[in-house]
């Protein structure tokens, strides 16, 4: 699955969302910059299908198909909009998200799921306490349970701190079991990301949001 947007962009004279274009596919992790506290968020809702831009286009394998990419991508921490309540205790989250997808979500399952990931000793915290690499690894990891999703779309896993090598390595991760990934943060993460990097950003580029590199793990 591959999705494009071409020229997206919200608000009057772009002023939510500059115009932006990107791609993303299955079985590769994608960095995307985004500045501001609101324009990340509204990047994920236009890349996943849940906002329609006010101008330009997006297209999944081709075609306009919204409906689809609301069902396929899975949209994992987005400021007031999927983000998990702070005050939630981390086995509340778990078992949310277990019904979300179908599975059992009583308690025992609830140890069972944290167990296999080695989170057990997290499950009485409230989730805003959570280290951020434990955090996008949890949240990572219970969207994926979901049948239909193919892609993940993280928003601002900067703004909880740590190391953004550690949680775009779980990106990469990911891609490389078949996922696609979309990784929207700020220029500080990568900054960090590229002093690793192969292919960093180009210095000269005039694009307000950018792939930062692309890595095919297919």
């Amino acid at each position: 699955m591959r999705v494009e947007l071409d020229g997206v962009s919200k608000g009057k004279g772009g002023i939510v969302l500059e115009p932006t274009s990107l791609s993303f596919r299955t079985g590769e992790a994608t960095f995307a910059r985004a500045e501001t506290e609101q324009r990340p968020t509204v990047l994920g809702l236009i890349a996943s299908g849940r906002m329609k831009p006010d101008t330009g286009t997006v297209l999944v394998d081709g075609a306009t198909d919204r409906k689809t990419m609301r069902r396929v991508i899975a949209l994992i921490d987005a400021p007031d909009v999927s983000e998990p309540a702070s005050g939630v205790a981390v086995s509340g989250v778990v078992a949310e998200e277990l019904m979300f997808a179908g599975r059992a979500s009583h308690p025992f399952a609830v140890a069972r799921f944290l167990e296999s990931l080695d989170l057990a000793h997290l499950a009485k915290q409230p989730i805003s306490t959570v280290a951020p690499t434990d955090r996008v690894r949890l949240l990572t990891e219970l969207a994926v349970l979901r049948e239909d999703v193919t892609a993940l779309i993280l928003v601002s896993p900067d703004r909880h701190g740590g190391d953004p090598l550690e949680w775009w390595n779980l990106a990469r991760k990911l891609a490389a079991r078949g996922y696609g990934v979309l990784v929207i943060a700020g220029d500080a993460s990568a900054t960090a990301i590229n002093a690793t990097a192969d292919a960093p950003v180009s210095e000269n580029t005039t694009d307000e949001l950018v792939p930062l590199f692309q890595q095919d793990w297919s």
